[in-house]
Protein backbone atom coordinates (compact mmCIF):
# COMPACT_ATOMS: atom_id res chain seq x y z
CA UNK A 1 0.00 0.00 0.00
CA UNK A 2 1.26 3.80 -0.60
CA UNK A 3 2.12 5.48 2.22
CA UNK A 4 3.53 8.96 2.64
CA UNK A 5 4.53 10.87 5.88
CA UNK A 6 3.86 14.54 5.47
CA UNK A 7 5.74 16.24 8.11
CA UNK A 8 6.22 20.02 9.76
CA UNK A 9 3.42 21.41 7.69
CA UNK A 10 0.94 23.95 8.58
CA UNK A 11 -2.19 22.88 7.97
CA UNK A 12 -5.63 24.98 7.22
CA UNK A 13 -8.54 23.41 8.00
CA UNK A 14 -11.75 24.06 9.82
CA UNK A 15 -10.92 27.41 10.73
CA UNK A 16 -7.63 26.66 12.31
CA UNK A 17 -4.39 26.91 10.94
CA UNK A 18 -1.59 24.68 13.13
CA UNK A 19 1.71 22.55 12.49
CA UNK A 20 0.90 18.37 12.15
CA UNK A 21 1.83 15.32 10.52
CA UNK A 22 0.08 13.48 8.20
CA UNK A 23 0.03 10.31 7.18
CA UNK A 24 -1.63 8.77 4.22
CA UNK A 25 -1.82 4.89 3.02
CA UNK A 26 -3.23 3.92 -0.03
CA UNK A 27 -6.21 6.48 -0.72
CA UNK A 28 -6.57 7.51 2.70
CA UNK A 29 -5.96 10.22 5.17
CA UNK A 30 -4.80 7.66 8.20
CA UNK A 31 -3.43 9.92 10.60
CA UNK A 32 -2.79 13.34 11.79
CA UNK A 33 -0.51 13.94 14.83
CA UNK A 34 0.25 17.52 16.25
CA UNK A 35 2.90 15.77 18.26
CA UNK A 36 4.52 14.05 15.11
CA UNK A 37 4.73 10.34 13.59
CA UNK A 38 7.13 8.43 14.07
CA UNK A 39 9.88 7.23 11.38
CA UNK A 40 9.07 3.96 9.50
CA UNK A 41 8.77 3.10 5.99
CA UNK A 42 7.24 5.04 3.17
CA UNK A 43 7.94 8.22 0.99
CA UNK A 44 8.78 11.11 3.58
CA UNK A 45 7.74 14.54 3.15
CA UNK A 46 9.47 17.76 4.78
CA UNK A 47 6.57 20.71 4.28
CA UNK A 48 8.34 23.07 6.76
CA UNK A 49 7.55 26.53 5.78
CA UNK A 50 4.63 25.33 3.45
CA UNK A 51 0.66 25.83 4.32
CA UNK A 52 -1.03 22.16 3.93
CA UNK A 53 -4.68 22.58 2.50
CA UNK A 54 -7.46 19.96 1.12
CA UNK A 55 -8.02 20.00 -2.40
CA UNK A 56 -10.21 22.54 -3.64
CA UNK A 57 -13.33 21.78 -5.24
CA UNK A 58 -14.90 23.60 -7.82
CA UNK A 59 -18.48 23.02 -8.65
CA UNK A 60 -18.37 25.42 -11.85
CA UNK A 61 -16.32 24.38 -15.01
CA UNK A 62 -16.65 24.23 -18.54
CA UNK A 63 -14.23 21.60 -20.02
CA UNK A 64 -15.85 21.39 -23.43
CA UNK A 65 -16.00 17.61 -24.16
CA UNK A 66 -17.24 15.96 -26.40
CA UNK A 67 -17.75 18.44 -29.26
CA UNK A 68 -15.72 21.67 -28.84
CA UNK A 69 -12.42 20.19 -27.81
CA UNK A 70 -10.72 22.75 -30.52
CA UNK A 71 -11.26 24.90 -26.97
CA UNK A 72 -10.31 22.68 -24.36
CA UNK A 73 -10.68 18.89 -23.55
CA UNK A 74 -11.25 17.31 -20.12
CA UNK A 75 -7.25 15.79 -19.88
CA UNK A 76 -5.88 19.42 -21.19
CA UNK A 77 -8.06 21.10 -18.62
CA UNK A 78 -8.13 18.97 -15.27
CA UNK A 79 -5.04 18.77 -15.63
CA UNK A 80 -4.22 22.78 -15.65
CA UNK A 81 -6.74 22.55 -12.58
CA UNK A 82 -4.05 20.21 -10.76
CA UNK A 83 -1.31 22.56 -11.31
CA UNK A 84 -4.13 24.61 -9.82
CA UNK A 85 -4.63 22.90 -6.40
CA UNK A 86 -8.32 22.15 -7.80
CA UNK A 87 -8.65 18.31 -7.07
CA UNK A 88 -12.44 18.14 -7.98
CA UNK A 89 -14.45 19.30 -10.47
CA UNK A 90 -18.26 19.47 -11.59
CA UNK A 91 -18.84 20.27 -15.14
CA UNK A 92 -21.42 21.66 -16.82
CA UNK A 93 -23.82 20.00 -19.68
CA UNK A 94 -23.04 22.71 -22.91
CA UNK A 95 -21.31 20.09 -24.71
CA UNK A 96 -21.80 19.03 -28.33
CA UNK A 97 -23.92 16.33 -27.82
CA UNK A 98 -25.55 18.19 -25.18
CA UNK A 99 -25.81 15.99 -21.82
CA UNK A 100 -29.12 15.79 -21.64
CA UNK A 101 -30.06 11.96 -21.35
CA UNK A 102 -28.17 9.42 -18.66
CA UNK A 103 -26.91 7.86 -21.60
CA UNK A 104 -24.47 10.84 -22.44
CA UNK A 105 -24.43 11.30 -19.20
CA UNK A 106 -22.42 8.25 -18.44
CA UNK A 107 -20.46 8.46 -21.23
CA UNK A 108 -18.73 12.12 -20.09
CA UNK A 109 -18.25 9.82 -16.70
CA UNK A 110 -16.70 7.44 -18.70
CA UNK A 111 -14.11 10.26 -20.69
CA UNK A 112 -13.79 11.41 -16.91
CA UNK A 113 -12.48 7.77 -15.52
CA UNK A 114 -9.91 7.15 -18.84
CA UNK A 115 -8.80 10.94 -19.39
CA UNK A 116 -9.07 13.18 -16.17
CA UNK A 117 -5.86 14.04 -13.88
CA UNK A 118 -8.42 14.91 -10.73
CA UNK A 119 -11.90 13.44 -9.06
CA UNK A 120 -14.49 14.35 -11.17
CA UNK A 121 -18.65 14.60 -11.66
CA UNK A 122 -21.03 15.98 -14.47
CA UNK A 123 -23.89 17.60 -14.37
CA UNK A 124 -27.77 16.32 -16.10
CA UNK A 125 -28.74 19.34 -18.46
CA UNK A 126 -31.93 20.58 -18.28
CA UNK A 127 -34.35 20.81 -21.57
CA UNK A 128 -37.71 21.84 -22.71
CA UNK A 129 -38.91 18.40 -22.48
CA UNK A 130 -35.90 15.59 -20.92
CA UNK A 131 -38.52 15.37 -17.31
CA UNK A 132 -38.70 11.84 -17.61
CA UNK A 133 -34.91 11.71 -17.74
CA UNK A 134 -33.91 14.17 -14.97
CA UNK A 135 -36.42 12.08 -12.48
CA UNK A 136 -33.82 9.14 -13.15
CA UNK A 137 -30.55 10.89 -12.25
CA UNK A 138 -29.19 9.08 -9.18
CA UNK A 139 -28.47 11.68 -6.54
CA UNK A 140 -25.76 8.97 -5.10
CA UNK A 141 -23.39 9.62 -7.90
CA UNK A 142 -24.56 12.86 -10.00
CA UNK A 143 -23.61 16.14 -8.64
CA UNK A 144 -26.59 17.53 -10.29
CA UNK A 145 -29.21 19.05 -12.71
CA UNK A 146 -28.42 22.38 -14.11
CA UNK A 147 -31.09 24.51 -15.70
CA UNK A 148 -30.10 27.57 -18.19
CA UNK A 149 -32.45 30.02 -17.36
CA UNK A 150 -30.45 32.52 -19.51
CA UNK A 151 -28.02 32.73 -21.66
CA UNK A 152 -28.12 29.67 -23.83
CA UNK A 153 -29.90 28.94 -27.18
CA UNK A 154 -32.10 26.31 -28.24
CA UNK A 155 -33.44 23.26 -25.92
CA UNK A 156 -30.97 23.95 -23.11
CA UNK A 157 -32.87 27.46 -22.54
CA UNK A 158 -35.79 26.80 -20.13
CA UNK A 159 -37.32 29.65 -19.39
CA UNK A 160 -40.78 28.93 -19.41
CA UNK A 161 -42.55 28.87 -15.84
CA UNK A 162 -44.97 25.99 -16.45
CA UNK A 163 -42.03 23.67 -17.41
CA UNK A 164 -39.67 24.91 -14.64
CA UNK A 165 -42.37 24.68 -11.83
CA UNK A 166 -42.73 20.66 -12.95
CA UNK A 167 -38.83 20.38 -12.99
CA UNK A 168 -38.67 22.53 -9.40
CA UNK A 169 -41.23 20.11 -8.11
CA UNK A 170 -40.07 16.77 -9.36
CA UNK A 171 -36.26 16.38 -9.43
CA UNK A 172 -34.68 13.97 -6.69
CA UNK A 173 -31.12 16.03 -7.14
CA UNK A 174 -29.34 19.65 -6.14
CA UNK A 175 -30.80 21.81 -9.04
CA UNK A 176 -28.03 24.55 -10.22
CA UNK A 177 -29.22 27.72 -12.29
CA UNK A 178 -27.79 29.69 -14.35
CA UNK A 179 -30.49 33.54 -13.60
CA UNK A 180 -30.55 35.91 -16.44
CA UNK A 181 -33.74 37.06 -17.37
CA UNK A 182 -33.51 36.17 -21.18
CA UNK A 183 -36.55 38.43 -22.70
CA UNK A 184 -34.75 41.61 -21.08
CA UNK A 185 -31.20 40.80 -22.11
CA UNK A 186 -32.75 40.44 -25.77
CA UNK A 187 -34.35 43.31 -25.60
CA UNK A 188 -31.37 44.92 -24.66
CA UNK A 189 -29.07 43.74 -26.74
CA UNK A 190 -31.62 44.76 -29.72
CA UNK A 191 -31.42 48.13 -28.40
CA UNK A 192 -27.55 48.25 -28.16
CA UNK A 193 -27.00 46.64 -32.06
CA UNK A 194 -29.22 49.17 -33.45
CA UNK A 195 -27.24 51.61 -31.60
CA UNK A 196 -23.37 50.41 -32.44
CA UNK A 197 -24.16 47.72 -34.81
CA UNK A 198 -21.92 44.21 -34.42
CA UNK A 199 -19.09 45.48 -32.51
CA UNK A 200 -20.79 46.94 -29.43
CA UNK A 201 -18.25 48.29 -27.24
CA UNK A 202 -17.23 45.43 -24.59
CA UNK A 203 -17.64 48.06 -21.69
CA UNK A 204 -21.53 47.42 -22.63
CA UNK A 205 -21.51 44.06 -22.05
CA UNK A 206 -22.14 45.12 -18.43
CA UNK A 207 -25.02 47.24 -19.35
CA UNK A 208 -26.72 44.46 -21.83
CA UNK A 209 -26.55 41.67 -19.10
CA UNK A 210 -27.65 43.95 -15.79
CA UNK A 211 -28.81 43.90 -12.56
CA UNK A 212 -32.54 44.17 -13.47
CA UNK A 213 -31.67 40.63 -15.85
CA UNK A 214 -29.90 38.94 -12.84
CA UNK A 215 -32.10 40.05 -9.91
CA UNK A 216 -35.74 38.84 -12.62
CA UNK A 217 -34.14 35.60 -12.86
CA UNK A 218 -32.59 34.60 -9.25
CA UNK A 219 -35.43 35.53 -7.65
CA UNK A 220 -37.85 33.41 -9.55
CA UNK A 221 -35.56 30.95 -8.96
CA UNK A 222 -35.60 31.38 -5.35
CA UNK A 223 -39.27 31.27 -5.56
CA UNK A 224 -40.32 28.55 -7.82
CA UNK A 225 -37.96 26.67 -4.78
CA UNK A 226 -40.01 27.99 -1.73
CA UNK A 227 -42.88 26.67 -3.13
CA UNK A 228 -41.45 23.57 -3.91
CA UNK A 229 -38.84 22.97 -1.28
CA UNK A 230 -36.48 22.18 -4.22
CA UNK A 231 -32.81 21.99 -2.94
CA UNK A 232 -31.17 25.16 -5.08
CA UNK A 233 -27.94 26.19 -5.67
CA UNK A 234 -27.79 29.66 -7.78
CA UNK A 235 -24.36 30.17 -9.81
CA UNK A 236 -22.01 33.09 -9.94
CA UNK A 237 -23.98 35.77 -8.42
CA UNK A 238 -22.57 39.30 -9.34
CA UNK A 239 -25.05 41.63 -8.17
CA UNK A 240 -25.59 43.71 -5.09
CA UNK A 241 -29.37 42.94 -5.75
CA UNK A 242 -29.13 39.53 -5.52
CA UNK A 243 -27.79 39.13 -2.22
CA UNK A 244 -30.95 40.01 -0.32
CA UNK A 245 -32.22 36.73 -1.87
CA UNK A 246 -29.39 34.36 0.46
CA UNK A 247 -29.47 33.71 4.43
CA UNK A 248 -26.21 33.78 6.52
CA UNK A 249 -28.57 33.42 10.01
CA UNK A 250 -28.03 29.27 9.52
CA UNK A 251 -25.53 27.04 8.78
CA UNK A 252 -25.27 25.78 5.45
CA UNK A 253 -26.00 22.32 5.99
CA UNK A 254 -29.77 23.67 6.90
CA UNK A 255 -29.93 26.16 3.68
CA UNK A 256 -32.17 24.97 0.81
CA UNK A 257 -31.00 27.84 -0.97
CA UNK A 258 -27.32 28.74 -1.31
CA UNK A 259 -25.24 30.77 -3.58
CA UNK A 260 -21.63 30.82 -5.14
CA UNK A 261 -19.46 33.70 -6.49
CA UNK A 262 -16.76 33.41 -9.01
CA UNK A 263 -12.95 34.71 -9.23
CA UNK A 264 -13.17 36.44 -11.49
CA UNK A 265 -16.58 38.66 -9.93
CA UNK A 266 -14.08 38.80 -7.08
CA UNK A 267 -11.37 40.71 -9.06
CA UNK A 268 -12.51 42.49 -11.87
CA UNK A 269 -15.00 45.20 -12.39
CA UNK A 270 -16.61 47.11 -15.38
CA UNK A 271 -13.33 49.26 -15.48
CA UNK A 272 -11.25 46.31 -16.76
CA UNK A 273 -13.27 46.47 -20.16
CA UNK A 274 -11.14 48.88 -21.45
CA UNK A 275 -8.11 47.03 -21.03
CA UNK A 276 -9.12 43.33 -21.57
CA UNK A 277 -12.41 43.78 -23.65
CA UNK A 278 -14.07 40.79 -24.78
CA UNK A 279 -11.58 39.00 -22.96
CA UNK A 280 -13.47 39.22 -19.52
CA UNK A 281 -16.63 39.24 -21.68
CA UNK A 282 -18.71 36.12 -19.67
CA UNK A 283 -22.06 35.33 -18.78
CA UNK A 284 -23.58 37.11 -16.23
CA UNK A 285 -21.08 39.97 -16.70
CA UNK A 286 -18.79 41.62 -14.83
CA UNK A 287 -20.45 44.71 -12.98
CA UNK A 288 -19.12 47.89 -11.93
CA UNK A 289 -17.27 47.77 -8.38
CA UNK A 290 -19.94 48.36 -6.34
CA UNK A 291 -21.13 45.00 -7.27
CA UNK A 292 -17.50 43.91 -6.25
CA UNK A 293 -17.49 45.05 -3.23
CA UNK A 294 -20.88 44.06 -2.39
CA UNK A 295 -20.00 40.42 -3.11
CA UNK A 296 -16.68 40.58 -1.18
CA UNK A 297 -19.10 41.73 1.81
CA UNK A 298 -21.21 38.86 1.22
CA UNK A 299 -18.61 36.22 1.04
CA UNK A 300 -17.20 37.15 4.16
CA UNK A 301 -20.59 37.29 6.26
CA UNK A 302 -21.83 33.83 4.61
CA UNK A 303 -24.58 35.07 2.68
CA UNK A 304 -22.77 33.64 -0.54
CA UNK A 305 -21.48 29.79 0.16
CA UNK A 306 -19.00 28.99 -2.15
CA UNK A 307 -15.81 30.22 -4.80
CA UNK A 308 -15.86 28.71 -7.47
CA UNK A 309 -14.38 29.68 -11.68
CA UNK A 310 -17.25 28.93 -14.31
CA UNK A 311 -13.86 28.13 -16.42
CA UNK A 312 -15.02 28.26 -19.71
CA UNK A 313 -12.52 28.71 -22.34
CA UNK A 314 -12.33 29.79 -26.03
CA UNK A 315 -9.77 30.22 -28.11
CA UNK A 316 -8.19 33.58 -28.31
CA UNK A 317 -8.98 33.99 -31.99
CA UNK A 318 -12.91 33.36 -30.93
CA UNK A 319 -12.63 36.02 -28.33
CA UNK A 320 -11.03 38.66 -30.90
CA UNK A 321 -14.23 38.68 -32.92
CA UNK A 322 -16.55 41.69 -32.79
CA UNK A 323 -18.47 41.51 -29.52
CA UNK A 324 -22.19 40.24 -31.19
CA UNK A 325 -19.47 36.71 -32.56
CA UNK A 326 -17.06 36.77 -29.47
CA UNK A 327 -18.55 34.09 -26.90
CA UNK A 328 -18.46 34.69 -23.30
CA UNK A 329 -16.77 33.16 -20.66
CA UNK A 330 -12.46 33.15 -19.66
CA UNK A 331 -10.39 30.45 -18.25
CA UNK A 332 -9.79 30.55 -14.98
CA UNK A 333 -9.57 27.08 -13.04
CA UNK A 334 -5.33 26.93 -12.85
CA UNK A 335 -4.79 30.38 -10.82
CA UNK A 336 -7.99 30.64 -8.70
CA UNK A 337 -6.13 29.62 -5.51
CA UNK A 338 -3.40 31.52 -6.16
CA UNK A 339 -5.52 34.59 -7.11
CA UNK A 340 -6.84 34.32 -3.71
CA UNK A 341 -4.16 33.97 -2.01
CA UNK A 342 -3.16 37.23 -3.31
CA UNK A 343 -6.19 38.36 -1.86
CA UNK A 344 -4.96 37.03 1.90
CA UNK A 345 -1.81 38.63 1.13
CA UNK A 346 -3.80 41.67 1.31
CA UNK A 347 -5.55 41.43 4.22
CA UNK A 348 -9.24 40.92 2.28
CA UNK A 349 -9.68 37.52 3.39
CA UNK A 350 -8.28 35.05 5.52
CA UNK A 351 -6.59 31.29 4.82
CA UNK A 352 -9.28 30.04 6.89
CA UNK A 353 -12.17 31.71 5.10
CA UNK A 354 -10.58 30.63 1.31
CA UNK A 355 -10.48 27.47 2.20
CA UNK A 356 -13.42 27.10 3.83
CA UNK A 357 -15.18 28.27 0.54
CA UNK A 358 -13.32 26.88 -1.55
CA UNK A 359 -13.47 22.92 -0.45
CA UNK A 360 -15.28 22.40 2.76
CA UNK A 361 -18.40 24.26 1.84
CA UNK A 362 -18.40 23.04 -1.56
CA UNK A 363 -18.00 19.34 0.36
CA UNK A 364 -21.12 20.39 2.71
CA UNK A 365 -23.46 21.57 -0.09
CA UNK A 366 -23.26 19.25 -2.41
CA UNK A 367 -23.02 16.56 0.17
CA UNK A 368 -19.70 15.05 -1.31
CA UNK A 369 -18.28 11.86 0.30
CA UNK A 370 -15.43 12.06 2.64
CA UNK A 371 -13.69 15.28 0.50
CA UNK A 372 -13.23 18.99 1.41
CA UNK A 373 -11.67 18.72 4.53
CA UNK A 374 -8.43 17.50 6.57
CA UNK A 375 -9.80 14.49 8.51
CA UNK A 376 -8.72 11.29 9.26
CA UNK A 377 -10.65 8.65 7.18
CA UNK A 378 -11.34 11.26 4.70
CA UNK A 379 -9.69 10.89 0.83
CA UNK A 380 -6.05 12.19 0.47
CA UNK A 381 -6.77 15.21 -1.82
CA UNK A 382 -4.01 17.76 -0.31
CA UNK A 383 -2.61 20.81 -1.70
CA UNK A 384 0.79 22.07 -0.21
CA UNK A 385 1.44 25.21 -1.21
CA UNK A 386 4.38 27.96 -0.13
CA UNK A 387 3.60 31.31 0.45
CA UNK A 388 6.42 33.90 -0.32
CA UNK A 389 7.31 32.23 -3.28
CA UNK A 390 6.84 34.56 -6.47
CA UNK A 391 5.30 34.04 -9.82
CA UNK A 392 4.21 35.05 -12.73
CA UNK A 393 1.43 34.34 -15.39
CA UNK A 394 2.84 34.21 -18.64
CA UNK A 395 2.09 32.55 -22.03
CA UNK A 396 5.09 29.86 -21.59
CA UNK A 397 2.98 28.62 -17.96
CA UNK A 398 -0.57 28.61 -18.97
CA UNK A 399 -1.70 25.37 -19.00
CA UNK A 400 -5.39 25.35 -20.92
CA UNK A 401 -5.20 24.47 -24.19
CA UNK A 402 -6.64 28.04 -25.58
CA UNK A 403 -3.07 29.11 -24.40
CA UNK A 404 -4.12 32.32 -22.73
CA UNK A 405 -5.59 33.88 -19.77
CA UNK A 406 -7.10 37.26 -18.64
CA UNK A 407 -4.50 37.34 -15.53
CA UNK A 408 -1.53 37.15 -17.93
CA UNK A 409 1.24 39.30 -16.89
CA UNK A 410 -0.37 38.82 -12.77
CA UNK A 411 1.76 38.05 -9.83
CA UNK A 412 1.25 35.29 -7.55
CA UNK A 413 2.83 35.43 -3.85
CA UNK A 414 2.31 31.79 -3.50
CA UNK A 415 3.51 28.64 -5.30
CA UNK A 416 1.31 25.52 -5.80
CA UNK A 417 4.45 23.02 -4.72
CA UNK A 418 2.46 19.46 -4.46
CA UNK A 419 -1.09 18.05 -5.06
CA UNK A 420 -1.83 15.05 -4.05
CA UNK A 421 -5.43 13.33 -5.64
CA UNK A 422 -6.34 10.07 -3.45
CA UNK A 423 -3.37 9.83 -1.98
CA UNK A 424 -1.23 9.72 -5.32
CA UNK A 425 1.05 12.78 -5.92
CA UNK A 426 -0.10 13.96 -9.60
CA UNK A 427 1.95 17.73 -9.05
CA UNK A 428 5.14 17.68 -7.71
CA UNK A 429 6.30 21.81 -9.30
CA UNK A 430 5.23 19.75 -13.02
CA UNK A 431 3.39 16.80 -13.73
CA UNK A 432 4.15 13.33 -12.37
CA UNK A 433 1.99 11.61 -15.10
CA UNK A 434 0.76 9.55 -11.86
CA UNK A 435 -3.26 10.00 -11.41
CA UNK A 436 -5.91 8.14 -9.76
CA UNK A 437 -8.96 10.23 -10.25
CA UNK A 438 -12.41 9.11 -9.07
CA UNK A 439 -16.19 9.77 -9.86
CA UNK A 440 -17.45 11.55 -6.88
CA UNK A 441 -19.80 10.14 -4.61
CA UNK A 442 -22.32 11.95 -2.94
CA UNK A 443 -24.12 11.36 0.75
CA UNK A 444 -27.80 12.20 -0.14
Amino acid sequence: MNRTIIRNARIINEGEVYQADIEIKGQFIARIEKNGISASKGIEVDAAGCFLMPGIIDDQVHFREPGLTHKAEIYTESRAALAGGVTSFMEMPNVEPKTTTLERLEEKMNIGAARSAVNYSFFMGTTKDNLEELKKVNPLNTCGVKIFMGSSTGDMLVDDEAVLDKIFSKIPVLIATHCENESRVKERLAEWIQRYGEDVPAAEHARIRDEEACLLSSSFARDLALKNNTRLHILHITTADELLLFRNDIPLARKRITSEVCVHHLHFTASDYATLGNLIKCNPAIKAAKHKEALWQALLDDRLDIIATDHAPHTLQEKKLPYTQSPSGLPLVQHSLQLMMNYVSQGKVSYEKVIDKMCHKPAECFQIDRRGYIREGHYADLVLVKPNAYSKVSEQNILYKCGWSPLNGMEFNHSIEKVWVNGVLGWDGGFTENYNPMRLIFNR
